[in-house]
């Protein structure tokens, strides 16, 4: 193969291997980040905690507590702190924490097996159980009219029939390059190094290039929790979702720098190590010794 051919094909393969290196990732973080109930459920468990999810929950509960009770215009307000101020202590109980975790996990495993199933129902949870156990709560710690709390068996829509068709193509995508096309990754990068005339050169270019493809996953994620904190429905806690998504996106936000980082620090030791190698050849030549005057005929 000549050395034109060789340049040309260790580039195209660098080329891909930048560019599946962040689709890898990305792939990698769907799979095993967030298809994985166990991993999921580790991520969404902290946001109980999160003083924007228990203030977007509590505000939730104590609109629809207040909504099933008429009190006069001048105790509304008095009753509507005091209510707000029960329920936001109860989530901080391990009650709360427990309903948490079981509405959480509850909604991917259905969102999972819809996504799985080749079933067109849309897909969607009964919010009575966990509603139950909150009032079995607050009745106990002696709310006002938690008592009045409808126990309804009340579902929520996950996913929309029409838009199942659209996500299960893409599940299914991921779960088969969620594995695979990090490999190719590897499989690229190694081989347009091997193939390449200048190798030190080609670790050069992997490098940059895998850095540059991490720098743009990293901001494909901030424009990402823009946009879905702008597209949200009226009512819906923004401060709240937000705290959402970056749990999340934490691991691959993270990911995303380690391999920004480990691209550049591979760029950086071939370029160092192409310095020291010009230098060592530059102090190994020989000096060229001046050139004698011609001697001079005396006549």
């Amino acid at each position: 193969m000549s050395r034109r051919a060789r340049s040309v094909l260790s580039a195209v393969l660098v080329g891909l291997a930048c560019l599946l290196a962040p689709l890898g990732l990305l792939a990698a973080w769907a799979k095993y980040g967030i298809e994985d109930s166990t991993r999921y459920a580790a991520t969404t468990a902290p946001l109980a905690s999160d003083a924007q999810v228990r203030d977007a929950i509590a505000a939730a509960v104590t609109d629809g507590i207040m909504r099933e009770v008429h009190v006069g215009t001048p105790l509304e307000g008095s009753v509507h702190a005091f209510v707000h101020d029960a329920v936001r202590s109860f989530t901080a109980t391990e009650a709360f924490r427990t309903a948490w975790d079981t509405a959480n996990l509850t909604a991917h495993d259905a969102v999972l097996q819809a996504l799985r199933d080749d079933g067109s129902s849309p897909v969607t949870i009964d919010l009575a159980p966990a509603t139950e156990r909150m009032k079995r709560q607050l009745v106990d710690e002696h709310v006002p009219f938690a008592g009045r709390i409808p126990i309804a068996h009340t579902e929520i829509t996950l996913l929309q029939s029409e838009d199942l068709t659209k996500f299960r193509k893409g599940f299914r995508v991921l779960e088969v390059t969620g594995f695979w096309m990090p490999v190719a990754a590897v499989v690229f990068a190694v081989s347009g190094m091997l193939v390449s005339v200048c190798r030190r050169r080609a670790v050069l270019a992997t490098g940059l290039g895998t850095a540059l493809g991490a720098a743009l996953l990293a901001v494909a994620i901030a424009v990402g929790r823009r946009m879905t904190l702008r597209d949200l429905p009226p009512g819906v806690s923004q401060p709240a979702a937000g705290a959402v998504y970056d749990a999340l996106t934490e691991t691959l936000r993270t990911a995303a720098w380690v391999l920004m980082a480990l691209g550049l620090t591979v760029a950086l030791v071939a370029w160092l190590t192409g310095v020291c190698a010009r230098r060592r050849r530059a102090s190994s030549e020989p000096s060229q010794a001046p050139s004698e005057e011609p001697t001079r005929v005396r006549a």
